[in-house]
């Protein structure tokens, strides 16, 4: 964001100054109070009451001196900013999940930036016919208009921070259908669990697991050797993980220990060779 624009934000009023300020922390990150305050032409003091808004939206989080737009053990990061984020690794693990989806099935999606990159796959029509139900706007956005792919939105209360439908009617809806696949992600996997920092995502994504006939785990590395708030499930709830190549050996030994099976998808494209682990201590290329 240039400056002259910062300070049309700054002379328009707080609403459009915090849009601006909310723009520029999703897109660098973090940002500190004293940046903040020379960019946008205003005071110390006007900055704080802003980042005070922004953090009670949930849009990002204070810490001394600045504001950061990035995850923490109790803070999930708004989903405009984990849009930007990862790609590659996303892209990677996306492209092998794709091989798992057969015409004919019916999965399910959650409300991750990781499961939307299958929808964008799926948006090009190669698997079909094909029943998707998801939680997530954005996938639904993507694929309601999508010929051969029947899309079942679950309904439920609307929260603009994750872009998904959730509460306790999403969670009744889920526990009245069975799909053959599930394909999710969570913040945080350590010593053999799956970890996320907000309760109500929580009971949404252990009812998805509960309606499918198989799981499949979709993370970035980062999301290794990382806890938060609260546990979702044991990672022996999932039938594979699937982690990009960015993994560390240290972290996938983690794996090992806790006999999870896994594969490690490269990130130079979907034709990349994979090397397979898993609890029966399987090894080769798929």
């Amino acid at each position: 964001m240039n400056k002259d624009r910062a300070v049309n934000n700054a002379q328009q009023g707080p609403a459009a100054r915090q849009a601006a300020m909310a723009e520029q922390v999703l897109a660098d990150g973090t940002a500190t109070a004293a940046e903040l305050a020379e960019r946008f032409g205003v005071s110390l003091m006007t900055i704080h009451r802003d980042l005070d808004e922004l953090e009670r939206q949930g849009i990002v989080r204070k810490f001394r001196g600045g504001v950061t737009a990035q995850p923490s053990g109790v803070f999930e990061s708004n989903v405009q900013y984990r849009l930007k984020t990862m790609r590659a690794e996303k892209a990677a693990v996306a492209d092998r999940a794709l091989k798992l989806i057969e015409p004919g099935m019916a999965i399910m999606l959650d409300d991750s930036t990781s499961t939307l990159e299958i929808a964008r796959r799926l948006r090009l029509g190669e698997v079909t016919p094909l029943t998707v139900v998801t939680n997530f706007l954005e996938a639904i956005n993507l694929l309601s208009d999508q010929r051969g792919i029947h899309l079942m939105a679950l309904g439920g209360d609307y929260d603009p921070l994750h872009s998904s439908f959730l509460g306790v009617s999403c969670v009744e809806a889920i526990g009245q259908l069975r799909v053959d696949v599930c394909f999710t992600s969570t913040s945080a996997v350590n010593g053999g669990y799956a970890y996320h920092q907000e309760q109500h995502i929580v009971s949404v994504k252990r009812a998805m697991l509960d309606a499918a006939a198989r799981n499949i785990l979709l993370i970035d590395h980062t999301k290794l050797a990382r806890v938060a708030l609260h546990r979702v499930v044991p990672l022996s709830r999932f039938d594979l993980l699937l982690v990009d190549d960015g993994a560390s050996a240290e972290a996938l030994r983690d794996l090992d220990e806790h006999k999870v099976t896994y594969e490690v998808c490269a990130r130079t494209g979907p034709e990349a060779p994979t090397v397979t682990k898993g609890s029966d201590d399987r090894a080769g290329t798929t």
